[in-house]
């Protein structure tokens, strides 16, 4: 499935301004955590219905991406489902909530390189370092999609 990188970086960038912003930020809290505030971007549910669909099922998000069975009909899990529908991979939310994707920290200033994942200040850099590394994988295929299209009106 080809995943749409500007939407991406649009929910990214959308979660890290509202998060930068003063929105209520709570690490123990699935729906106003790191992975709680992108399902609110995404789903555009509350913080509350977000957390009340992860009460159904014990665990944080790794654990309940770790578990997640889309024929289940959890709510967490159709949760879960609009954000793997909208592009996300379980293994970046699961990176998201410990902010710990290599290619995400290896473009992480030096002085910010060990970021705290219960931090706001942190989790904000991480989602617009995201955004940066995804505008930044689109940028090879872009080149060669002109390219491309050089050669074809050049034939």
């Amino acid at each position: 499935m080809q995943r749409d990188s500007a939407a991406l970086v649009l929910a990214l960038r959308e979660t890290a301004a509202r998060i930068a912003k003063g929105a209520r930020y709570e690490w123990g809290h699935m729906g106003s955590c790191n992975c709680g505030h992108l399902a609110q971007t995404i789903t555009r549910y509350s913080k509350g219905e977000i957390h009340g669909a992860a009460m159904w099922r014990y665990g944080d998000w790794r654990e309940q991406l770790r578990d997640y069975c889309p024929q289940s009909g959890l709510p967490m899990d159709q949760i879960i489902d609009h954000m793997l529908d909208f592009g996300f991979k379980r293994t970046e939310l699961a990176h998201l909530e410990t902010l710990s994707h290599p290619a995400v920290t290896a473009r992480l200033p030096v002085e910010r390189k060990y970021l705290k994942h219960n931090v706001r200040d942190d989790v904000v850099l991480y989602l617009n370092t995201w955004a940066e590394t995804l505008e930044g994988e689109e940028k090879p295929k872009n080149k060669v999609r002109e390219l491309e299209n050089e050669l074809l009106l050049a034939l």
